[in-house]
């Protein structure tokens, strides 16, 4: 089984993927990285130099065209459910589990990160939780055709694999 791990940054993708991973002797596979390796720079450094849309083009080649092996839990960037197929194209592959979190919480966790991530640069406070609202708001679209959907607050592999056992029954 594959498994996807998606949501707005700051959700917890790649601290709760590395536990589940390890908790189903899966191997746990960060897009982001996966991507920088592609690419031989910086998330951040490949926005600046190309763009967003071209660091969408990029995302969607390397999240579809790397091969996964099964038994995997990926955590997919921000923003990878929303452009072009790429939603879909992991429904068709595996699980995938939108880790839900409030506006409020998300600001909270990414306060101290804002320079690292490079559509947060310079906001903070209600600023930066407008933000996350309004792109919460756009992207929740694509977040919500998840397999399933989960509060991230107190998430744990232990509360979340009897979710992912109901799934499988399906």
């Amino acid at each position: 089984m594959k498994i996807f791990l998606i949501g707005f940054m700051g959700c917890g993708k790649t601290t709760f993927g590395k536990k589940l991973a390890s908790k189903l002797g899966f191997r746990f596979i960060d897009l982001d990285k996966s991507i920088e390796q592609s690419a031989g720079i910086t998330i951040p450094e490949y926005f600046k130099e190309y763009g967003e849309t071209a660091f969408r083009v990029k995302e969607r080649e390397v999240l579809q065209k790397t091969t996964v092996p099964d038994n995997s839990v990926i955590a997919t960037g921000g923003g990878a459910p929303c452009f072009f197929d790429n939603m879909e194209w992991m429904n068709e592959q595996g699980a995938t589990v939108y880790i839900c979190l409030t506006p409020k919480a998300l600001a909270t966790r990414l306060e101290s990160a804002t320079d690292e991530r490079p559509v947060l640069q310079g906001l903070k406070g209600e600023e930066l939780e407008r933000f996350i609202a309004s792109k919460l708001e756009e992207r929740e679209v694509f977040y919500k055709k998840a397999s399933i959907i989960v509060e991230g607050i107190n998430i744990s592999p232990e509360n979340f694999i009897p979710k992912l056992e109901e799934y499988q029954r399906r």
